[in-house]
């Protein structure tokens, strides 16, 4: 049972930095224009508080993402650039999928 557990942990697929990207980002077009608090970015795309706020920071840098100061939290939404973005690297990753490449 032990030596099961162990290898079903062993074999835990981790997801790439686009795989990352593509979660925080779809949070941030499930939050909408309003945006959202990083504790839900954090929780939605299942990354600590520290790896969330790194990945935001990063996409704000590249303009795919906004922050504004939202009562006494930074609130986070996707730019229209973000969402073009968004939608090519999701076409990307179908393609990638289809033909059965690992990213």
């Amino acid at each position: 049972m032990i030596s099961q557990i162990r290898n079903k942990m062993s074999k835990q697929q981790y997801r790439s930095e686009l795989g990352i990207i593509s979660d925080v980002l779809q949070v941030a077009i499930d939050g909408g224009r309003s945006g959202v608090i990083i504790s839900t970015i954090s929780r939605g795309a299942n990354l600590s508080h520290y790896t969330a706020m790194e990945k935001c920071q990063k996409l704000v840098g590249f303009g795919l993402m906004e922050t504004a100061n939202k009562e006494r939290n930074n609130s986070y939404s996707i730019t229209e650039k973000g969402i073009q973005f968004f939608q090519e690297m999701r076409k990307f990753i179908e393609i990638v999928e289809q033909v059965k490449i690992r990213y």
